[in-house]
């Protein structure tokens, strides 16, 4: 980062190759070829940018699960031993040889292995920093057919206590916080970070492009707004070997300012195009302003205070004591849930 306090950030819009079809080794194999693959695209990113815009890129964000898609059906064990990779494992190492060799903080989000639950998988949002450590961990929260820490809340906090919920790094680029795919959506996910201190969220993320407005898109340029934060969003620029239209995940990836501007978005394929300016100056000035758009330092947080604290909604602990996790236990969960709400006359 600049002595001003401005850098360059990118949502570096990629291709993710999935999995499902390979054997465990091809499937391996796989995920250090796109390591590869990104080391050799962030090179060719930083120096273009760098004559563009003329200051180096400092953090480059990768879109969610880039190393193997998602699961189409298959089982938590089955997932496990193809997709997962383990915390500090070679994987990671690689990672952190890439962030090193560039000099960046790297963001992205993967399937991970947890020795405290050995019979789920979390799906992690990470920051690399420019040494090559991990200096962040986030386990996506909000998920439909994925285990979360609210799954098995009360044994996640006696393993990682209160603050692994909403982590943020502190950084010599700002305060760094991450939210995973659809969690955009949910205000409460990024209002938790910004409260903590976050001041830029790493949005990996695969989702659907249109020309229209989408509901992610919107919810990124709300949730900077409301929370004086910038978001640095990257999207999958297609998914190959999956059975489905690959390029039903592409374009959005983006950088929005504190302001909730997109300062810089891509369009279709793999893209550089999702860049922008970083001022942390200028945040740090605007969240300091005593004015009516100072969203962060308006709230009046004991007003909701009973709601949130009241009859519960999607239940926690759902997957604690249970020994083999089918698919169906979430949509089963999710259905008991919308039922209990009818039941409570809220819907």
């Amino acid at each position: 980062m600049s002595e001003t306090g401005v850098f360059q950030a990118l949502g570096l819009q990629v291709n993710c190759e999935a999995v499902n079809m390979l054997s465990v080794d091809d499937a391996r194999a796989s995920m250090f070829e796109t390591i590869a693959r990104i080391d050799g695209l962030i090179a060719g990113s930083q120096g273009f940018l760098r004559s563009f815009v003329g200051m180096p890129t400092t953090l480059v964000v990768l879109p969610e699960y880039f190393l193997t898609s998602f699961p189409l059906g298959e089982s938590i064990e089955a997932w496990q031993a193809k997709a997962c990779i383990e915390i500090g494992g070679p994987e990671y190492e690689k990672l952190g040889e890439v962030a090193q060799k560039h000099g960046i903080y790297l963001s992205g989000n993967a399937y991970e292995l947890d020795p405290h639950f050995t019979n789920l998988y979390f799906q992690t949002s990470f920051i690399i920093d420019p040494c090559g450590d991990v200096v962040l961990r986030y386990r996506r929260l909000v998920s439909m057919f994925a285990p979360t820490p609210h799954d098995v809340l009360d044994q996640y906090l006696d393993a990682y206590g209160e603050d692994s919920l909403f982590p943020v790094a502190e950084t010599d680029i700002g305060r760094l916080a991450c939210v995973a795919s659809e969690e955009i959506l949910y205000p409460e996910l990024t209002r938790a970070h910004a409260l903590r201190g976050a001041e830029i969220i790493c949005h990996s993320s695969s989702e659907v492009g249109s020309p229209q407005d989408t509901p992610k898109n919107i919810a990124k340029r709300a949730r900077a707004y409301e929370n004086g934060v910038y978001v640095v969003s990257a999207n999958s620029a297609g998914i190959n070997q999956i059975p489905f239209p690959a390029q039903s995940t592409n374009h959005h990836s983006q950088v929005v300012n504190y302001l909730g501007a997109i300062l810089g978005e891509a369009g279709s394929g793999e893209s550089m195009c999702g860049n922008g300016e970083v001022d942390l100056n200028a945040l740090r000035r605007s969240r300091r302003k005593a004015g009516m758009t100072n969203c962060l330092a308006r709230q009046r947080l004991e007003l909701f205070s009973r709601v949130y604290t009241g009859d519960p909604v999607y239940p926690a602990n759902s997957l604690a004591g249970v020994e083999t996790v089918e698919r169906s236990h979430f949509q089963g969960t999710l259905q008991h849930t919308i039922h209990d709400l009818a039941e409570r006359g809220i819907i």
